[in-house]
């Protein structure tokens, strides 16, 4: 008996031990140099990437703009590497790299990865004549005359580490890099404080995504708030700070988790003529946009709404794609579409009950003509159709569908357990069983699933359970 005690206890330790070591695993490390000229759109960099997991299946993504010296292996041995490119898993912006072993025939990753590569981009100093790009979008490194703007995941302008079996990409690291650049007057990496000069070093023990800008532009700070290249005055700056704060409160009080760190603003202009965007990298919100799309338009103009629910999309992505991450086919769906149904009940509760039923309407009718494919049916991104449409209409319609069905005490529920119910993936099952635990009733679940989740007319049910028509769906 003592000694079966003695092997239970000694399992228990190794156990607790086991999950001290699994939650204290640091995220990988990026360390090193990177040199930028916003007159010349060039980049120069020496970076290590250090504490990388074992992983048997991986890729290394650089953006396809960058020229490789070489990548070295500095530990546990320093040597040259070779190096393979692999389609398969390269993005739209990236090129996938992985190093062979000596049979040829498996993966082999270093503990730690020293690369120096050096890129050229096209530089767009004024839109007014024939110099600019057709397009721009979030995974381009741009340089437009008096910035560079570049973010982190989709650019991979450093080197990201992606483990194809359990579809995760490291792309928040922990970081110490020294910035220069001779022809900025400031400097910005993602989670540090702005630095007004053109050369320093950046660190970070938080992980982030990388996101930077560099150029010729103007740093505020409102109660420990960061405000780039905004052309407002300081008042219209504290009202900006203000509803942000009053958003975030909203979030936070309904989802029981607080941010982490004070939000900096991004204000840029795009390098082609007719793009206009936000995005969110946390702590970081980059609106890009010309003239009447810049942030100033936020307080004066016709599109005042449009960019307060703009704002408070991209707030919730503190949530659904920066607290937790998500993969597997559906991940898009649930980081979007979460954040879009979340953008729908501030705006309903804080920012105008005609805004948000104008958004309801225009969600209605983007449907009208696309044929969803059910949660229960995709098995590739490509069953999403049309991404634009499935992920920002068809999903969170889906969503306050749901809610009207079970209550905004419930929805907020399972929002909660979403975040933080741990998973390697968050697929179709991942969704349905936090909503079950979330429930727990039965009838009311299977209503849900035939209904919303595995029926041909999911959105058109949708659709009228928000606009209080009666459904009969049969329940197996």
């Amino acid at each position: 008996m003592k000694i079966e005690l003695k092997g239970f206890f000694l399992f228990f330790i190794l156990h607790s031990l086991a999950l001290t070591l699994i939650a204290q695993e640091k995220e990988p490390l990026i360390s090193g140099k990177v040199t930028v000229s916003i007159e010349n759109g060039t980049f120069e960099c020496d970076l290590t990437l250090s504490d990388i997991p074992h992983i048997r299946d991986y890729v290394i993504r650089l953006n396809s703009g960058m020229n490789i010296l070489n990548f070295r292996s500095k530990e546990p041995n320093d040597f040259l590497l070779t190096y393979y490119k692999t389609d398969s898993l390269s993005t739209w912006e990236s090129i996938a790299y992985y190093f062979p072993d000596n049979t040829g025939k498996d993966k082999f990753l270093p503990k730690s990865l020293q690369i120096k590569y050096v890129g050229k981009f096209p530089v767009v100093r004024d839109t007014l004549d024939n110099n600019y790009a057709v397009q721009d979008w979030k995974g381009n490194i741009a340089f437009n005359g008096y910035s560079l703007r570049t973010d982190g995941f989709q650019t991979a302008w450093y080197p990201i580490l992606y483990d194809v079996e359990k579809d995760k990409r490291y792309s928040s690291v922990r970081y110490d890099v020294e910035v220069i650049c001779e022809d900025c007057n400031s400097l910005y990496l993602n989670g540090s404080k702005p630095f007004n000069g053109r050369k320093t070093t950046f660190k970070s023990n938080d992980p982030r995504d990388l996101t930077m800008y560099l150029g010729k532009y103007k740093i505020s700070n409102i109660g420990g708030t960061y405000f780039l290249n905004l052309s407002i005055d300081k008042e219209q700056i504290k009202e900006l700070g203000n509803f942000t704060n009053t958003y975030k409160k909203y979030y936070e009080s309904r989802l029981g988790i607080p941010y982490s760190q004070e939000i900096t603003y991004i204000n840029t202009t795009p390098v082609s003529k007719r793009n206009a965007w936000m995005f969110v990298s946390y702590p970081t919100i980059v609106n890009i946009g010309h003239g009447k799309y810049g942030l100033k338009e936020i307080f004066d103009g016709e599109f005042k709404n449009y960019f307060r629910y703009s704002m408070a999309h991209e707030l919730a992505h503190f949530y659904f794609g920066s607290y937790k991450t998500f993969n597997s086919v559906l991940g898009d769906m649930m980081s979007e579409g979460f954040s879009e149904y979340l953008a729908l009940n501030l705006s309903e509760d804080l920012i105008d009950k005609e805004i948000f039923q104008a958004k309801l309407n225009q969600k209605f009718e983007l449907l009208n003509d696309f044929k969803a494919i059910p949660f229960a049916y995709v098995k590739s991104n490509t069953d999403y159709i049309d991404r634009e449409a499935y992920v920002y209409n068809y999903a969170p319609i889906i969503f306050k569908a749901i809610e009207n069905e079970i209550g905004k005490q419930k929805m907020w529920q399972w929002l909660r357990n979403i975040l933080q119910t741990q998973s390697d993936f968050t697929d179709y099952d991942f969704l349905t069983v936090t909503l079950k635990r979330t429930l727990k009733n039965e009838k009311l679940f299977n209503l849900i699933k035939n209904k919303y989740f595995q029926n041909e007319n999911s959105a058109q049910n949708a659709i009228n359970k928000i606009k209080g028509e009666r459904i009969i769906i049969s329940i197996n």
